[in-house]
């Protein structure tokens, strides 16, 4: 079979073409584009935040009546109240661990810095500075988040001071994530000095974990991991807990936390919607990308459909008007495999300018994307697999029409 043939019947039908390249080109740039985005959703959702996270939940409190910060004492009596409420969580029979925090990964409530090797630098993005995410605890933490120590200790019961939320008082020591400490000290950071906030006060790293994502669940990879875990109990008129459950007892030991501290200070603002279990906060977190990914999913699938519905209609109605020419050529001596070749190459040459278009539309679109919002280059294999997808759903599409019309028997040449 020969090109020229071809050509001639498609120069015959230049809409039908135009319309039917443009179709693929369109739906090949918004496919790649949308399916990278996609990737990056899924990816981004299924990110590990460094805890052990089954058997965890968080609990968030206010206190009725409790003394503003700023009054004399006050300080003093709110974390009187706080350490009678980690004693009772700890006395419950289904509870392992208990710290205060201020917030945990997902959560989206943070309290931002920047962290530097040299005292004084507040250049952001500068070297041997970063912007890190500070997490408040006591001894029990790095237990309670279950974390992996890589270096150095854990905080133990001398290390934790008290003071009030509002309160910018430096610590002594800190533990950061890996991440973070390979950025300010590359040789190693345990028995370093960092200093925070642009400040002069040296505060020691005793230990280094694995990792801990930060609160956000949009932070990108290189900031997602810098936090810094800070051996302070924070005072004000509320509190959060973590709590790790025993293994298996996370419902039991859920259901125990209101009660328990209910019987200590029913003075107190706790229902059912603030005790959460990690997993409920990590589906919240990714909410949105999810909706966002089903959504794009369903697009795709729209536009592949209709693009694919596109090319049966117009390979069908091209096999209407060909009949006679159909017949002619089976008369002639041509089998069914010849008009099958001929409408699946016809159609291969028409995907074929319709991709070459969409690879250049979709490099475009990726280029506005990048520079409109927080997306990345778009890579090279989801071109390739985007053309190829194309190609065998076009030579899909139009296999049933082609098929069809080479059944026209050779007796149609003779009719009017």
């Amino acid at each position: 079979m020969t090109l020229p043939p071809i050509l001639a019947a498609l120069r015959k039908h230049k809409a039908g073409v135009v319309l039917i390249a443009l179709q693929i080109a369109l739906t090949l740039a918004i496919v790649c584009n949308a399916v990278f985005i996609i990737g990056q959703r899924i990816e981004r959702v299924n990110r590990p935040t460094g805890l052990d996270e089954s058997d965890l939940f968080l609990v968030t409190q206010q206190w009725v009546g409790a003394p503003a910060e700023d009054t004399p004492g006050a300080v003093d009596m709110l974390d009187a109240m706080q350490q009678e409420d980690l004693v009772a969580l700890r006395a419950l029979p289904d509870v392992a661990s208990v710290t205060p925090t201020n917030s945990v990964p997902l959560l989206e409530s943070s309290w931002n810095g920047a962290i530097a090797s040299k005292p004084g630098d507040t250049r952001i993005g500068g070297k041997g500075i970063t912007r890190t995410t500070y997490y408040f605890g006591d001894q029990d933490m790095l237990a309670t988040l279950g974390v992996r120590l890589l270096a150095g200790r854990g905080f133990n019961a001398g290390d934790v001071q008290h003071q009030g939320f509002r309160d910018q008082r430096e610590p002594d020591i800190v533990i950061l994530t890996k991440a973070l400490a390979d950025k300010l000290h590359p040789d190693g950071a345990v028995g370093k000095r960092v200093y925070l906030n642009g400040g002069t006060k040296p505060v020691t790293v005793v230990g280094v974990i694995e990792r801990l994502q930060v609160p956000y669940a949009g932070g990108g990879d290189e900031v997602a991991w810098n936090s810094t875990l800070i051996p302070t109990r924070l005072n004000t008129n509320f509190s959060r807990y973590l709590v790790r459950a025993r293994p298996g007892r996370l419902a039991a030991a859920m259901h125990a936390a209101a009660p328990a501290l209910y019987k200590v200070n029913p003075m107190r603002v706790l229902d059912d919607d603030s005790v959460d279990a990690f997993a409920d906060i990590r589906a919240q977190a990714y909410r949105a990308d999810r909706g966002m990914a089903v959504l794009m999913g369903v697009v795709c699938l729209i536009l592949l459909c209709v693009t694919a519905a596109g090319i049966v209609g117009l390979t069908s109605f091209w096999v209407g008007q060909r009949h006679r020419q159909i017949g002619v050529r089976r008369a002639l001596g041509a089998r069914k495999a010849d008009i099958l070749r001929y409408f699946q190459v016809e159609n291969l040459l028409i995907a074929g300018s319709g991709v070459l278009i969409g690879v250049a539309l979709a490099v475009g679109l990726n280029q506005w994307l990048m520079s409109h919002y927080e997306m990345t280059r778009l890579p090279l294999p989801y071109l390739l697999t985007g053309v190829l997808a194309m190609l065998a759903i076009g030579q899909g599409a139009v296999f049933v029409p082609a098929r069809r019309a080479s059944n026209v028997p050779p007796v149609v040449a003779t009719r009017a």
